[in-house]
């Protein structure tokens, strides 16, 4: 009896043992926390030891010092005018090789302090820095970002490229924490400020001291070496030579680290980098905004290279200083001019951005978009001749209204019945408002993207009257395809590239060419061109020999345009201010005319004299009279932009048959740069249905006034309906 008690004892016992080692079992969540932290630890002790392995053999195979010192970063590049002479040289310079001791404390500073605050503590990776940047791969928010450490920015400096993939950003890693394991902090921060970017070409410490300073690194000063180290970030940005503001404002948030940090004291803090004396950079002049505009196109045109190279360019030393002068001379004070000049092939002569480089390297020829102003008539009348309309053509300059807009003219009077070709001359807005809307708004807006304007484009009434902003460079092109007879060009500006030894990498070929409108409509528009310089708004352009061009204001004198061509050269000029405030007497036909005719004077004096071409060759179906034409036409006998957006000739096939659309003698046409034509469709027809009705007689014109012709009626920009 005793027996079973104590078994029964025991076994009771065991199951209490049992119950207590279940209860105290986690289950549900906690189980899957405590597995997660394991295996979490686990994968963590693991890639720690990879990352050690990685480490070790990274650092065995890492360069001596001595050979790391001897390692020169960056690509020189001769920039070369047409002619061969070098224009400017871009690349590294290289001061003094400092040793630790030969730097400067206070220069070392400023660097640790505003590029790596714990660089005395950390391994080579900043955890907090680290553990920033995870989080913005994870989260995508670019507006976060970690700071890599000075020994991160030397390996990507000494091993890597720039490319922001987690890929790189690992291997980054890696190559610092090697560089901390073979070499000593002092060795870092030495070989760093030996070989960081400061800009303008200048690499190092004593460089950066030389070119901004005159003097060498060694006896820099708190607010200098604040200067310097600011650069890092942005070496473009806040450099003393383009942007002294920026400059001194970054070396302010550096003296501010600085103190904070306790490495400088209160006083020294204090100093004014406004007060620090600059080296006047005579580098930096106009030829820089061409080198800005066309250099980065060689990421484009050469394969990955990094030996150094000879760019061989389109410039025109000569023409370029007489463009700079023209415009210095000319512009009105408070104000900023660009320049574009392009010859008949589309190689750029001269390009100037603004008044003074190193006061500000903005480009405004490629960069800035500005209302055109009656520039942009252009395109109005480029449409109305391709509709059917001739220079002798009679229209009327009379109050009009379209849509509730009222366009006046810029002198406030209206002259009644007159030619087009008057019209255009005198820059007549209520004839080029009813124009547009004859041939219809879009169809001005296409004309526009067929010569090249890649810009925004308003289909608003008073865009005939240039709205819609665009570029110097871009107006420039499409006078120059007019100047070519209707046929499209491409700007460039490198012919060549070659190594030191002369291997050539890169030859400039003509690009094939379309035509972009009929020979008589481009004559046509010469005629017009040349009309407005010799008796309209832009008399102040004559040089002595036939001239074709156009001027062009905006409202309250924020914009003054000239452009035009002569003797095959095409040169585009722009003059405002860059808050777009008015300029007290700012117009296309003073001071932009008048820099125009200056430079051109110079540009063309080797040149031949070309009279134009504006003879009228029209179409028969131009010459048929208009009942004739208007009821017994035939539809095949129509120009017209197809579905794909091309010009069709008539009784031609067009591409959908394997023809092409007015093909230049020996070459192949291609599609117009930058032009992505809409379908055709009724939201987007090149001509509206009111005027499709009237060009057919199903309804009678509106009793607005509208342009009238003594012959051929407005030509349909597609097939009329019979």
């Amino acid at each position: 009896m005793a027996e079973r008690g104590s078994r029964r004892a025991a076994g009771q016992a065991q199951r209490r043992r049992q119950s207590s080692v279940t209860k105290r079992e986690p289950g549900g969540w906690r189980l899957w926390l405590r597995r997660g932290v394991i295996w979490g630890g686990g994968a963590t002790i693991l890639a720690v030891i990879f990352l050690a392995i990685a480490v070790l053999f990274a650092a065995r195979s890492l360069p001596t010092y001595s050979t790391l010192k001897a390692t020169q970063p960056g690509q020189t590049i001769v920039v070369r005018a047409r002619d061969g002479t070098e224009l400017v040289e871009l690349g590294p310079s290289y001061g003094k090789w400092l040793d630790s001791s030969q730097i400067p404390e206070v220069m070392k500073d400023a660097m640790i302090s505003v590029e790596d605050r714990r660089f005395f503590s950390h391994p080579g990776i900043d955890p907090i820095g680290l553990t920033r940047a995870v989080y913005v791969w994870l989260t995508g928010d670019r507006r976060l970002g970690a700071t890599s450490t000075i020994t991160q920015q030397l390996a990507r400096n000494l091993f890597l490229n720039s490319n922001r993939s987690v890929d790189r950003k690992l291997r980054e890693i890696v190559l610092a924490m090697a560089l901390e394991t073979k070499f000593s902090k002092q060795q870092i921060l030495e070989l760093y400020l030996n070989k960081v970017y400061f800009g303008g070409g200048a690499y190092g410490v004593d460089s950066a001291s030389r070119k901004f300073f005159s003097h060498d690194a060694t006896e820099l000063s708190v607010a200098e070496a604040a200067i310097i180290a600011g650069l890092v970030k942005a070496p473009s940005r806040y450099s003393p030579t383009a942007d002294v503001d920026a400059a001194v404002g970054r070396a302010n948030v550096v003296l501010r680290l600085m103190r904070e940090q306790g490495r400088i004291s209160a006083s020294q803090a204090q100093v004014d980098p406004s007060a620090v004396r600059l080296k006047k950079d005579t580098s930096q002049n106009s030829v820089r905004y061409f080198t800005d505009w066309a250099l980065p196109q060689l990421e484009i045109l050469l394969p990955e290279t990094f030996e150094p190279i000879e760019v061989w360019t389109t410039l025109d030393v000569g023409m370029q200083q007489a463009a700079a002068t023209a415009i210095k001379a000319n512009v009105p004070g408070g104000a900023q001019g660009a320049l574009v000049s392009m010859d008949r092939d589309g190689a750029i002569l001269a390009m100037v951005g603004g008044t003074d480089y190193v006061t500000s390297n903005y480009n405004r020829a490629t960069e800035a978009v500005r209302q055109p102003g009656s520039a942009w008539k252009l395109f109005v009348y480029l449409a109305a001749l391709e509709a059917g309309y001739q220079p002798e053509d009679r229209v009327k300059d009379v109050p009009v209204t379209i849509d509730g807009w009222s366009p006046r003219n810029s002198g406030g009077g209206f002259a009644g019945e007159i030619d087009v070709r008057t019209a255009f001359a005198y820059s007549k807005n209520t004839v080029a408002a009813q124009l547009g809307n004859e041939v219809g708004f879009g169809t001005v807006a296409s004309m526009a993207r067929r010569f090249g304007i890649t810009t925004p484009i308003s289909t608003y009434p008073s865009m005939v009257l240039g709205s819609s902003e665009t570029r110097v460079i871009d107006m420039t092109r499409a006078f120059a395809s007019v100047s070519a007879g209707g046929i499209s060009l491409e700007p460039f500006g490198i012919v060549k590239v070659t190594t030191t030894d002369g291997e050539l990498l890169y030859q400039h070929e003509d690009t094939r060419t379309t035509r972009l409108v009929p020979d008589y409509v481009a004559a046509g528009m010469t005629d017009l061109l040349q009309t407005a310089v010799s008796t309209g708004t832009g008399r102040a352009a004559q040089i002595g020999r036939p001239v074709a061009g156009k001027t062009g204001t905006t409202t309250s004198n924020k914009d003054g345009w000239f452009l035009g061509f002569s003797s095959g050269i095409t040169t585009g000029v722009w003059m405002g201010r860059d808050d777009a405030k008015a300029v007290a007497g700012l117009q296309g036909g003073t001071a932009p005319a008048r820099a125009f005719a200056a430079y051109m004077r110079y540009a063309v004096k080797d040149r031949p004299v070309e009279e134009f071409e504006t003879d009228l060759e029209l179409p028969e179906w131009q010459l048929e009279p208009d009942e004739e034409y208007m009821f017994g036409g035939d539809p095949d006998d129509y120009y017209y932009i197809d579905e794909a957006g091309n010009l069709i000739e008539p009784q031609r096939p067009g591409p959908a048959d394997g023809g092409d659309p007015f093909p230049v003698e020996g070459e192949q046409p291609q599609a117009i740069p930058g032009r992505r034509p809409p379908p055709v469709d009724e939201a987007t027809q090149a001509a509206s249905d009111d005027f499709l009705d009237r060009a057919i007689g199903d309804r009678p014109p509106p009793p607005a006034p509208q342009p009238q012709r003594q012959r051929a009626p407005v030509q349909p920009a597609q097939p009329v309906p019979q």
